[in-house]
């Protein structure tokens, strides 16, 4: 892919979809990048080769954008975040991850789109006391038998999944199941748990985690575009660290408690605004770590510039 490209990013109003236009334009300036978001772009900053627009995600307006352009690659880095549980939301959610992800991958078809590159997250295997060590991109997607508030993540995973193979003689599609991404620019759920005034630490229990910096994922993301064929990939580093030990890392006051009370107390911090998914509880409790051979095969083993020590520092309260 060393011509001149149109790259499509949906989800552009977010840190990690910016850094990703951000690291594709300073490699291949002459390139050009249309972003959309259903949310306010006020906050995208000037990019030389990125156009953003502010779109309501209908299928008319889909339409009209790939009538207007002829897009090469597009990035489905749209997910909404998993914050709140509210049926409003939900609804949201399901449309544009379920009903917006059929338009997209539609028209992408349509139009002749080479390459769709679609971020997902290991959230869809689930945390449950039988997982295997590491979970390879084959696991049975689990996440949504207690936490329905995941069935559309899912939903959004098997349609794309299912795509991709139905298409694979005419479009190369990669869906990208990462670790949890942490960092300053993108401000999820997660980096908001760890990076808090306090956070929820289980006494009785101190599963382990997988975290991979905002800008190592963003490379990948980059790096995905040319290196990278058709398939379902975890995205994770080697390491692994334990709750504990995380938040000793970053300095964050663990709340001991007994797991048992756990929603109760969660709910107790949602008053105090601080927003921890219900779904996340699990995962307090027990690990759900990913392997990432798949991906090494293909972007060399030493993909990642940070440790997991080292992503968690550039988190901590400033």
């Amino acid at each position: 892919m060393t011509d001149k490209k149109k790259i499509l990013i949906i989800g552009i109003a977010g840190g990690l979809a910016q850094m990703t236009a951000r690291l594709i334009l300073t490699e291949h300036p002459d390139w050009e990048i249309i972003g959309i978001d259903s949310r306010g772009i006020s906050k995208v900053p000037p990019i030389n080769g990125l156009t953003s627009i502010e779109l309501k995600y209908s299928r008319g307006n889909f339409e009209n954008l790939f009538r207007t352009h002829q897009f090469d690659v597009a990035y489905h880095l749209g997910r909404i975040s998993h914050s709140s549980n509210t049926h409003n939301l939900l609804a949201k959610r399901i449309e544009l991850s379920v009903m917006g992800t059929n338009r997209i991958l539609e028209l992408c078809e349509r139009s002749g789109v080479k390459k769709v590159i679609i971020l997902s997250t290991f959230h869809v295997y689930g945390a449950l006391p039988d997982n295997s060590i590491f979970l390879h991109e084959e696991a049975p997607l689990r996440a949504s038998i207690r936490h329905p508030e995941l069935r559309d993540v899912i939903e959004m995973d098997q349609i794309c999944t299912n795509w991709m193979w139905k298409n694979q003689n005419s479009i190369s599609t990669v869906v990208l199941r990462p670790c949890n991404i942490i960092g300053t620019q993108i401000q999820n759920a997660m980096t908001k748990f760890l990076a808090g005034p306090i956070a929820l630490s289980p006494a009785d229990y101190n599963p382990f985690f997988q975290f991979i910096h905002e800008f190592d994922m963003a490379n990948v993301l980059y790096r995905v575009l040319e290196e990278v064929p058709t398939g379902t990939y975890n995205v994770a580093g080697d390491d692994f660290i334990s709750l504990r030990e995380a938040l000793q890392v970053i300095g964050t006051k663990g709340i001991p408690f007994p797991m048992v009370l756990a929603a109760g107390l969660n709910n107790a911090l949602k008053k105090l605004n601080i927003d921890v998914p219900d779904y996340l509880l699990d995962y307090l409790k027990f690990s759900c770590l990913i392997s990432n051979q798949e991906l090494k095969k293909h972007l060399g083993p030493n993909f990642l510039r940070f440790s997991i020590k080292e992503a968690l520092e550039m988190i901590k309260l400033r």
